[in-house]
């Protein structure tokens, strides 16, 4: 089955810097698009990031843009998001997520149990 384990996430500091990484199995990792979903306390799921299979192609939300790089490493079944520069509203539930059609960033049909990212001083 599909399966999704998230990592990196932790307390840092505003302005600090986390990696986060998601091992994905049970499907062809290489053939699907994916994302970076966060949920913040009391807030709706926000989708964050998006890349496509090969990597040549990144999108990301406003409110990140310039901060956070979505990258992955086919090889190794792996999606990274380097998030830099953190503020305390980037405090969320972080979770990968699959893109079952190509070039629809915000439509998802799988995802992980998240990592939980908290920006305070």
């Amino acid at each position: 089955q599909v399966q999704f384990v998230e990592s990196g996430g932790g307390l840092v500091q505003p302005g600090g810097s986390l990696t986060l990484s998601c091992v994905a199995s049970g499907f062809t990792f290489s053939t699907y698009y994916m994302s970076w979903v966060r949920e913040g306390p009391g807030k709706g799921p926000e989708w964050v990031s998006g890349i496509n299979t090969d990597g040549g192609v990144t999108r990301y939300a406003d409110s990140v843009k310039g901060r956070f790089t979505i990258s992955r490493d086919n090889a190794k079944n792996t999606l990274y998001l380097q998030m830099n520069s953190l503020k305390p509203e980037d405090t969320a539930l972080s979770y990968c997520a699959r893109n079952p059609y190509s070039h629809n960033w915000f439509q998802h049909d799988s995802w992980g149990q998240g990592t939980q990212v908290t920006v305070s001083s």
